[in-house]
């Protein structure tokens, strides 16, 4: 009763805010709980769920697979599931401090080899399957993971060349940042997809899924160089006296004190936009690359599935919600670790 009293009811204005609030949830919460759960029809029935009053999640039920794994082949299912476990076990496993050592990278080859045996095939007597295939969330994952683990380190060096003495460096550096931030990333896919291959001598071909990581490995250096610039710049001037007194070469100075601190302050910004980046995965969809948003579009042009859109859609956010509220509640506990 205290905390509501400090926390609600303090002032007027509190107590009529919470009061509007409160009769906000009253009007919202219990009809949509009766449409979501108790009027719900939960079997794949097209018709039914038309006779119903309630979510037809039936059709997510029906096209679930789908959406999971676009159009890999249905009796191999089994295959990008297994991949999607192993990848977002590795996600948890490198979340535990006690986990970064040396034989770290190692666990992360193991996994990713082990990811492409289960997605490509064509060794173990597993079937082989072209990654113009592959789809839905997994195609997701994967993005998201190679695109951040290889843009990270090279955002680093392009924050430490802006910053550099040597004005060569320094502009190439401010000229690809401003270059890249400058356009949309779908512009990035656009011409990693129609353009690239233009400029290719004769038989010389990059696959489509390929060109579309390079196009997000590009844009997401630039918008995170700018982020780790901004930490570099928030170190006190003393820390970079100290590093010099200690007369360490450019390399280790930067390893062993500049750069530790300055991605400690830049975390809220860096998960922010690792964030943004697993959501842009969406616009793949150019390049016809068909990740969780894309597969679930498709589903909805079933003619016997038409009309549950909000169903659908409802889904695709929990899944985006599950795993953005996991990267920001793991950046908030990070933020307070010593």
């Amino acid at each position: 009763m205290k905390w509501m009293r400090a926390n609600l009811f303090g002032s007027w204005p509190e107590t009529v805010a919470t009061l509007l609030i409160l009769w906000v949830l009253w009007q919202t919460v219990p009809p949509f709980i009766d449409w979501a759960f108790l009027d719900a029809v939960w079997m794949p029935d097209p018709k039914a769920c038309r006779a119903g009053e309630g979510a037809c999640w039936g059709f997510i039920a029906e096209k679930h697979r789908f959406i999971l794994f676009g159009t890999y082949p249905y009796e191999l299912h089994w295959r990008p599931a297994a991949a999607t476990l192993i990848l977002i076990g590795l996600w948890v496993f490198s979340a535990f401090r006690a986990f970064w050592k040396w034989w770290l990278s190692l666990v992360w080859l193991a996994g990713l080899t082990v990811i492409g045996i289960l997605m490509w095939g064509g060794v173990l007597g597993m079937q082989y399957v072209e990654n113009e295939r592959w789809g839905g969330l997994i195609l997701t994952l994967l993005l998201t993971t190679f695109g951040l683990a290889i843009a990270f380190p090279l955002s680093i060096l392009l924050a430490l060349g802006r910053r550099s003495e040597m004005p060569v460096i320094r502009g190439l550096c401010v000229g690809y940042i401003e270059l890249i931030r400058g356009v949309p990333l779908i512009s990035l896919l656009f011409m990693a997809s129609v353009m690239l291959p233009l400029f290719l001598p004769s038989g010389v071909t990059i696959d489509k899924m390929l060109r579309a990581q390079i196009a997000m490995i590009l844009f997401a250096a630039a918008y995170l160089a700018e982020v780790i610039r901004g930490g570099l710049q928030a170190i006190p001037k003393g820390q970079y006296d100290a590093a010099h007194a200690l007369a360490l070469p450019f390399w280790r100075r930067t390893y062993l004190i500049i750069l530790p601190q300055a991605l400690r302050i830049a975390v809220p910004a860096l998960v922010n936009n690792f964030i943004a980046f697993f959501k842009d995965t969406s616009l793949v969809l150019i390049i016809g690359l068909f990740d969780l948003l894309s597969t679930i579009k498709i589903s909805l042009q079933d003619r016997a599935w038409t009309g549950f859109g909000v169903e659908a859609y409802l889904f695709a956010s929990l899944v985006y919600f599950v795993f953005c509220a996991a990267m920001s509640r793991y950046s908030k506990s990070f933020e307070h670790q010593r």
